[in-house]
């Protein structure tokens, strides 16, 4: 599955889904993927900072844990967390909970797809 992450707003939202509405009535196949559209580039750069970006890169590598994370980010684990859920509210990352044999259960983050494409428009 592909992440698509667009700057051009409701317009650009608009014409995506008239394109796919087209489509289907020429009963063409679709693809499917995952589009997250933000309303111009400076709110897209307030949620996808350099920091986020890597913590995305290393996740699409291997799912991990806050805390491995961190240590792999050479971060704060508190700061890793408030990127998580950011990323998570966002629609960029998912969680799960995993059951950790020594401490009780323990968050993994994961991609929600396998390609993030970040198209912005000026």
């Amino acid at each position: 599955m592909k992440l698509k992450i667009n700057t051009d707003g409701f317009e650009g939202y608009a014409k995506r889904a008239l394109e796919r509405a087209r489509k289907l009535d020429r009963r063409e196949a679709i693809k499917p993927e995952i589009t997250i559209t933000f309303d111009d580039p400076l709110a897209m750069v307030e949620v996808l900072t350099a920091e986020r970006l890597r913590l995305v890169q290393k996740v699409r590598t291997k799912s991990s844990s806050i805390t491995a994370l961190a240590a792999a980010l050479k971060r704060d684990p508190k700061s890793v967390r408030r990127d998580v859920l950011k990323l998570e509210r966002a629609g960029v990352v998912r969680t799960r909970q995993q059951i950790n044999p020594v401490h009780g259960r323990v968050k993994i983050v994961e991609p929600v797809a396998r390609e993030y494409r970040l198209t912005a428009v000026l």
